[in-house]
């Protein structure tokens, strides 16, 4: 059995170009299915956090229209309340790399207001490529790359190909126009080597030790990748 990090994101709401703050988190889903993709792999989980603030649930995430009926919101929402580690963070200070055998972002819109100008979590993301274990980030929080500067001033990411959620899918999803900023097009200014697949449908891609995806449906499968690695 390995440690497995999961770096998430502390914030509550995301600030648009007007100024307001619009309610979020993680997604439930991007959490959730690696969690119990890994522990069934008999994986343990730890969760950092800034400021070791304990997550929040992006409340649309939990809606019955995102998880395929009644049915599926209910099962997220019961296991989500059954994790843990989600309840008990350490800090992104208290984190030391050597403890696990890989590193994984979840997404949610959090990301895009905390993560993205976090310079722990961006050292904690230069030393994970670095190290060579698995990284594994999906659909907004690639957002958290943008922080990960090298001595030089270059992004550690520049020149990786990597999956994230897109600039089709946030039109789609009516934030496209609100934003401040669109992640698909801040990460390609950064030098990233974004490959956009078909909005909504699970999308993987593999550079060295990054495993990247695209959006929710993407996490289970992204999980999977990273066992594939870790094996």
């Amino acid at each position: 059995m390995s440690k497995i990090l999961f770096v998430m994101t502390g914030a509550d709401h995301w600030t648009l170009a007007d100024g307001t703050k619009h309610p979020t988190g993680f997604w439930a889903e991007e959490a959730v299915a690696p969690y119990e993709v890994f522990k069934a792999a008999g994986h343990e989980i730890v969760v950092a956090t800034p400021g070791g603030v304990v997550p929040t649930v992006d409340r649309g995430s939990l809606a019955p229209e995102v998880n395929g009926g009644q049915e599926g919101a209910d099962k997220v929402a019961a296991t989500l309340a059954s994790i843990d580690e989600i309840k008990n963070p350490i800090t992104l200070e208290d984190v030391r790399l050597d403890d696990y055998a890989a590193v994984f972002y979840p997404g949610g819109h959090g990301p895009m207001e905390d993560l993205a100008v976090d310079p722990v979590s961006g050292r904690i993301l230069v030393d994970a490529l670095a190290s060579g274990k698995p990284l594994a980030v999906v659909c907004h929080a690639p957002a958290a790359m943008l922080a990960a500067t090298k001595a030089d001033g270059t992004n550690a990411f520049a020149g990786y190909k990597v999956a994230a959620f897109t600039n089709a899918e946030e039109t789609q999803a009516g934030f496209a126009d609100k934003a401040k900023w669109l992640l698909e097009t801040r990460l390609v200014e950064a030098g990233v080597d974004v490959q956009v697949g078909e909005p909504w449908v699970p999308n993987i891609v593999v550079d060295r030790n990054l495993v990247t995806g695209q959006n929710p449906s993407s996490s289970a499968p992204l999980a999977a990748e990273v066992l594939q690695k870790m094996a």
